[in-house]
């Protein structure tokens, strides 16, 4: 039924945005790329809208959330525990808060960081043996 999911996220400056997400190994979709947005590839199925707030605006009849609040926490499976550990590192060296510590459960490893504009991106691991 449903085959790709487009998030869209507002933010203040995509060319900043852009310049965060690349050094974390993420590229983007020339095609779908403005002034004012562009689109950040996730895989094959999963892609990311970034849009600097005047042009969200026009999508929406209500105010942008402000950083302080939260609406929702991005979850993303990593292939290993040490790509969760370097991405997060990584982000936090180029100014992502730390939004957790590091969470060993066992079958299952995660780490959080708040980006540059407020949003919440949780990187995991699972152990696929654990999964049924």
């Amino acid at each position: 039924m449903l085959t790709s999911i487009f998030v869209n996220l507002p933010v203040a400056s995509v060319q900043k945005s852009v310049e965060f997400f690349t050094e974390l190994g993420f590229t983007f979709n020339a095609q779908f790329t403005d002034d004012q947005s562009t689109c950040m590839i996730v895989n094959e199925t999963i892609y990311v809208m970034l849009i600097e707030h005047e042009k969200f605006s026009g999508f929406i009849d209500k105010p942008i959330a402000p950083t302080t609040s939260t609406e929702a926490i991005f979850a993303f499976s990593c292939e290993s525990i040490d790509e969760v550990k370097s991405l997060s590192e990584k982000a936090f060296g180029m100014g992502a808060r730390r939004i957790n510590d590091p969470e060993d459960h066992g079958f299952m490893f995660s780490w959080g960081f708040e980006d540059l504009d407020g949003h919440l991106w949780d990187l995991f691991w699972m152990n696929p043996d654990h999964v049924n």
